[in-house]
């Protein structure tokens, strides 16, 4: 069985995220496909940020620690997790906290509650929370997303070679219909470099 590796560029406030990351889920449990994800930090909050000026040179991971920046915590606290081994828990965790749960990712005792459940060290969490470096990964995958493949959006798959593709699933398959999706998404992006869009138009609701 060949090993499919990829980047894929996520915001935990993206609904879209979630259900790819549900069929990733599925892909891998089915045992049927080899599949290695490199989640990586994009923040749609900086993507929709707008200047006041040409010299607001504001971003997230910047900002003052004070201020209430959305997805921030989430962010740092994925990278909190990281540090001790236990990204891939928690990381699913917090997507189910947020889209399937329905709870509010931007406090922080929703996510100490998601770090406590993921099995994490409490106390080494919290310090890294604190830790003026934590959004340095954020920065580095967020501007290179951007610079290297044109990232703009999420969830954004990117395949060796530069083959990336913009994904937006209507619901989360399961199964084999995610194994039918997950290998349509792969064959497409790199196999078929000469696509580069592929859009469905959306009916405009009617008066």
């Amino acid at each position: 069985m060949d090993l499919i590796e990829l980047d894929l560029f996520y915001d935990y406030n993206c609904p879209f995220v979630y259900r790819s990351a549900v069929m990733l889920d599925s892909v891998r449990a089915s045992g049927e496909r080899d599949v290695k994800v490199n989640w990586r930090f994009f923040s749609l909050t900086q993507v929709n940020y707008r200047p006041a000026s040409p010299d607001d040179a504001w971003t997230v991971w910047g900002a003052d620690a004070s201020e209430q920046v959305r997805g921030r915590l989430a962010f740092k606290a994925a990278e909190a997790a990281r540090r001790q081994d236990a990204f891939d828990s928690f990381h699913m965790e917090v997507l189910h906290a947020r889209h399937r749960d329905g709870l509010d990712i931007e406090s922080p005792e929703v996510v100490d509650h998601v770090a406590e459940e993921s099995g994490l060290d409490l106390g080494r969490f919290r310090a890294d929370l604190s830790d003026p470096k934590i959004l340095a990964a954020l920065e580095r995958d967020h501007l290179e997303g951007r610079a290297r493949h044109g990232v703009f959006g999420t969830p954004t798959y990117v395949f060796p070679g530069g083959g990336a593709t913009y994904v937006r699933l209507a619901q989360p398959p399961s199964g084999r219909e995610a194994l039918r999706i997950f290998d349509r998404i792969v064959a497409v992006t790199r196999e078929e470099p000469a696509i580069l869009e592929i859009k469905r138009p959306v009916r405009p609701t009617p008066d």
